[in-house]
C-alpha cells in the first residue's frame, strides 16, 4: 500500500488523530480534542498563542480546521500538520506515517505476525447539552410559560401520543377559520428560540441558539423533508410535520455572536427562496414566535442528542 492521503486518513479517524497528535506535542497530558456531534469543541491553537480558537470538524471524510481569529488559514489536517512538521508533499506523508507508527506500506514481520499499529487515542466523545426554551400550556392566549423544556423532551412529546387526539381532530376540520380557532385553543406550544419570563421579545431570558422555519401548504412533504435533512449549509436540530398536516417545522442552529436573530432569519429566508424556491412564514423573525406541538411519529431529531 502506498503512503498517500487516503491511506493515512483511513488509519487516523479521518485525520482527527493527526490533529490530536500534533496538539499533544504542545499540550501534553491535556484533552486536546473533544467531539460534540459531528464537530469538535473549540480547542487551543498552538499557532495562535494557545488561544482556544481552533475549530475542527470532519467534512467529506477528512478533518478540516478553521481559526475564529483567522490566525491561520482554513485548511485540512495535512495543512495543519505541515505547520508543525514544516514539511509538505510526500515528505509530510512519510513523516506522518513514521511519527504515528501507521506502518503503511510495510510488510509484516517474521511468520506473518500481526502488525502492531500505534494510533492516537480516539477524541473524547461528548454528548452536547440539548437547547432549552419555554413551554406553554394551551390556549395560545396564555403567554406565561409553564416551564423550561429541552429539545429532547419536545421530541419525545411530539413522537408520543399526548397530542395525537388534538392533531387528528384539527386535520378533520374543513373550515379554515374553525381550524385556526381550534388550533389556538387546543395545542400546547413552545418558543424554540429562547426561554422567556413572558412570551414577548422584550422578556427574553436567554436565547436558545435555535431558529424555526415554517413551511406552509407543501405539496410533497416527504421530498422537502429529505432535501432539508441533506442541506449542505444548515444542520437540522428538529424537523416535524405541522399540526395542519400540510407543512413542516424546521428547527436549525444559529450563531448569534456576529448577527442578530432577525438578520439571521432574513438571510435564511433568502437562502431558502434561492435554493428551494419556497417562501417561509415571516413570523419566524420574532424570537418569541409560538410553535404549536402536534403529534408526528416520524419527527426527526439530530442524533447527536440521543
Amino acid at each position: 500500500m502506498d503512503v498517500n492521503r487516503k491511506a493515512i486518513l483511513s488509519k487516523t479517524h479521518y485525520g482527527l488523530n493527526i490533529y490530536a497528535y500534533v496538539l499533544r506535542q504542545y499540550y501534553p497530558g491535556e484533552t486536546v480534542l473533544s467531539l460534540s456531534g459531528r464537530d469538535c469543541k473549540p480547542t487551543k491553537n498552538p499557532f495562535n498563542a494557545g488561544k482556544p480558537t481552533l475549530w475542527v470538524k470532519v467534512v467529506d471524510n477528512c478533518a478540516v480546521h478553521t481559526d475564529s481569529e483567522e490566525a491561520i488559514a482554513d485548511g485540512n489536517v495535512f495543512d495543519f500538520a505541515a505547520l508543525h512538521f514544516k514539511l509538505s508533499g510526500q515528505e509530510l506523508l512519510d513523516k506522518l506515517n513514521e511519527e504515528l507508527h501507521l506502518r503503511i506500506g510495510q510488510k509484516n514481520g517474521f511468520y506473518n505476525q500481526e502488525e502492531v499499529i500505534f494510533t492516537e487515542p480516539e477524541p473524547e466523545i461528548i454528548k452536547p447539552k440539548p437547547p432549552v426554551f419555554s413551554y406553554y400550556k394551551k390556549p395560545v392566549t396564555n403567554v406565561v410559560p409553564t416551564k423550561e423544556i429541552t429539545l429532547i423532551e419536545v421530541y419525545n412529546l411530539i413522537q408520543g401520543n399526548e397530542f395525537a387526539t388534538c392533531t387528528s381532530t384539527l386535520r378533520n376540520i374543513q373550515d379554515v377559520k374553525e381550524a385556526r380557532k381550534y388550533k389556538a385553543f387546543n395545542f400546547d406550544y413552545v418558543t424554540f428560540s429562547g426561554a422567556f419570563s413572558k412570551r414577548n421579545d422584550k422578556h427574553l431570558k436567554k436565547h436558545s441558539g435555535l431558529l424555526t422555519i415554517d413551511f406552509d401548504h407543501i405539496s410533497n412533504i416527504s421530498t422537502l423533508k429529505e432535501e432539508l435533512l441533506k442541506d449542505e449549509y444548515f444542520e437540522t436540530e428538529l424537523l416535524f410535520t405541522s399540526p395542519s398536516g400540510d407543512g413542516l417545522k424546521w428547527v436549525i442552529p444559529i450563531e448569534l455572536t456576529k448577527v442578530k436573530h432577525q438578520d439571521y432569519f432574513k438571510a435564511v429566508a433568502n437562502y431558502i427562496q434561492h435554493t428551494y424556491n419556497l417562501e417561509v412564514d415571516g413570523s419566524g423573525k420574532d424570537i418569541s414566535r409560538a410553535c404549536f406541538l402536534p403529534h408526528d411519529p416520524n419527527v426527526f431529531i439530530n442524533p447527536k442528542y440521543l
